[in-house]
């Protein structure tokens, strides 16, 4: 994981929802670890690689398999933040700490944690390579990097985020920069942007869109702000119900979206963004802003870019129904890390977790997978500050909801649901 923390992406319902059903093993006790160190042992019968949503839940899982003693995860980070609740932070309705535990609090008790970041990875070997040379083996590998964002891609950042009017939700220290521009507007362009790769929550960068829009409205200044979104995809959102509707919600409060704008540059000097046309690549546009939310560009961990266990973006190559890798047996994948295709959330983790503790289970046993991920994933649009709808989906686009209600509507439930229920059901359940 970066030096930002490990962090987690879109909550969801469905899979809060089944965190709660009958059957679910008992919750194991989880301790303080009070001191981190570098790997105990030079071999563990299941090694996983990340403390993210994905990499904590899973090593509590294997604990309960194979115990504690012979499970590790590795992450240099000493925060573990619920990164769903920065939307919130960054429009001014929660705090930055409320997402934030410390990594030994997560860490499941007996599981050891190495505070180390991975260099290498041989999985011809059954072996991953630490800071200072040090060499780990295992049996199994539970892959869960998590996904690294690049503001660097940008030019001008990120040391523009030294200057006021620009913030970013995506990392706790831009966070709370994003709700101190919104607070200091005055007149002007508002403007979010959404990059030209694959990112982590793609319905965040216009989430906080709405909610700017909310509370400009609340303070008298939304007749002075012109509200733009700029947006590299072709489409407001990848499924066409929930796009519909979101399309609604534009027209009514008159946001302007343009598509296919990748931004280029930050001038934050003289508060202009610079895009960059996909259409006609090399045309740019430039736009002067009272403030900016920037997406960074995103792509897989650094250590996987050219690793055997990566397909040729980077990405650690799993079969999409079984999160087994493709070559080796006794590697897996979860999260934001793999190359399903599928949108990259804490939604799709929690119920990607439970098919790949199947898959492994089986492996162990010799026995071929059976159960199958559908693609599962959830993003809860946050369309106000009571407002919510809440996205559902599959591998195929195809709406895959937990209630039986139209989900494409607006509902206040749905927002307490996002702002209350699901972190409780992080901390308590998801990570357990």
């Amino acid at each position: 994981m970066s030096a930002l923390g490990a962090v987690s992406s879109c909550s969801c319902l469905r899979s809060g929802a089944w965190l709660l059903k009958p059957g679910m093993p008992k919750m194991s006790s989880f301790g303080l670890h009070t001191a981190a160190r570098c790997a105990a042992k030079d071999y563990y019968e299941v090694l996983v690689l990340g403390g993210g949503a994905g990499g904590i839940s899973m090593s509590a899982r294997m604990k309960r398999k194979v115990g504690a003693g012979n499970v590790a995860v590795v992450e240099p980070s000493k925060t573990h933040y619920y990164q769903p609740l920065w939307t919130l932070v960054g429009g001014g309705a929660k705090q930055l700490a409320a997402s934030a535990r410390p990594m030994g609090s997560v860490v499941p008790k007996g599981v050891e944690w190495i505070k180390s970041q991975v260099t290498a990875l041989d999985p011809d070997k059954n072996c991953v390579w630490l800071e200072n040379d040090i060499k780990v083996s295992y049996k199994y590998l539970i892959i869960a990097l998590g996904i690294s964002l690049h503001y660097e891609k940008i030019k001008g950042l990120p040391e523009g985020f030294n200057h006021p009017k620009i913030g970013s939700n995506y990392s706790a220290q831009t966070v709370e920069k994003t709700w101190r521009a919104l607070q200091d507007f005055k007149e002007g362009n508002a403007i979010f942007t959404f990059p030209n790769t694959p990112v982590k929550c793609a319905g965040a960068p216009q989430k906080i869109m709405y909610l700017s829009d909310a509370y400009l409205r609340k303070t008298g200044k939304r007749s002075k702000a012109n509200i733009m979104f700029n947006t590299s995809l072709g489409v407001i959102f990848a499924v066409k119900k929930y796009a519909d509707a979101l399309l609604e919600v534009i027209k009514d409060r008159n946001l302007a979206v343009n598509y296919k704008r990748n931004l280029i540059e930050v001038r934050a000097d003289k508060q202009e963004a610079v895009f960059e046309s996909l259409d006609k690549p090399g045309v740019t546009e430039v736009h002067q802003y009272e403030m900016l939310h920037v997406t960074p560009p995103m792509g897989p961990p650094a250590v996987l870019v050219n690793s055997p266990v990566s397909d040729e973006s980077g990405w650690v190559d799993v079969d999409k129904e079984t999160l087994q890798h493709r070559k080796y047996p006794n590697v897996f994948g979860i999260g934001d890390c793999t190359n399903l295709p599928t949108s990259k959330t804490a939604a799709a983790v929690a119920a990607q977790s439970g098919i790949l503790d199947n898959t492994i289970s089986l492996v162990m046993k010799n026995e071929l997978p059976v159960k199958k991920y559908d693609g599962y994933t959830s993003c809860p649009l946050v369309t106000g500050y009571n407002k919510v709808i809440l996205a559902e989906f599959d591998y195929n686009a195809q709406p895959l909801e937990t209630f039986p209600i139209d989900q494409s509507k607006e509902r206040a439930t749905m927002y307490h649901m996002k702002a209350d229920m699901m972190p409780l059901l992080y901390w308590n359940a998801l990570l357990k």
